[in-house]
């Protein structure tokens, strides 16, 4: 049987974190390890207790979400993050994924929903919330100018369906190591740290339909 999933719960309310902790802990395949109440206690818990994933709010107290974020992806890339918060504020969520989080919900999600987005951060897929990508969507920003290819679209677009490389690979009767050339390449042209923040910036800048 396979080990359970690890999880860090960071979130500057007690509640929250109490509500959080309820439905980990009936939850066979996760585990919580530990909490913190701030982006502070939220690195150094990672540090002791070295968790797979790692729930954590944005607006908090003496270090926010998204510099925690960004400092624990740099010195524990192998832990994944899911960037947690109640605020529809599509600064704080590009913040978030700009700094390496692979997924971004808000507080009011059904637990199925957290739950399977834990799981597929474990994984290394990610997820963002509809609300939150049409948020980032309906940004004014800069003009990208990228251009995609039809093939880096069409594995884009199934990249943000949550596929990982070796499904896409199945679905479209290629490689995983063509797969994983485009994946690349379209990181490199969207300028984005993740897969996520790929997704959201592609469908942003309207490359791709979500």
């Amino acid at each position: 049987m396979a080990e359970p999933t690890r999880v860090l719960v960071v979130d500057d309310h007690k509640v929250v974190r109490k509500g959080l902790r309820t439905f980990i802990s009936v939850t066979d395949d996760l585990e919580l390890v530990g909490e913190a109440g701030n982006g502070e206690e939220a690195i150094e818990q990672v540090a002791a207790l070295h968790p797979d994933v790692v729930l954590m709010d944005l607006k908090m107290p003496v270090m926010d979400g998204p510099t925690a974020i960004a400092e624990i992806r740099n010195r524990f890339p192998e832990v994944q993050i899911v960037a947690l918060t109640s605020f529809d504020d599509e600064s704080l969520a590009k913040r978030a994924l700009e700094a390496g989080a692979i997924g971004y919900l808000f507080k009011d999600a059904e637990e199925e929903e957290l739950i399977s987005a834990i799981r597929m951060a474990n994984e290394g897929r990610g997820v963002v919330a509809q609300e939150a990508m049409r948020a980032l969507v309906d940004r004014s920003d800069d003009e990208y100018g990228v251009r995609l290819t039809e093939r880096e679209q069409e594995i884009l677009a199934l990249v943000g369906r949550g596929l990982t490389n070796p499904q896409i690979a199945d679905r479209l009767i290629i490689s995983v190591s063509t797969v994983n050339f485009h994946v690349h390449n379209i990181l490199d042209k969207l300028g984005a740290k993740t897969r996520t923040e790929a997704v959201s910036i592609a469908a942003r800048e309207g490359l791709i339909d979500l």
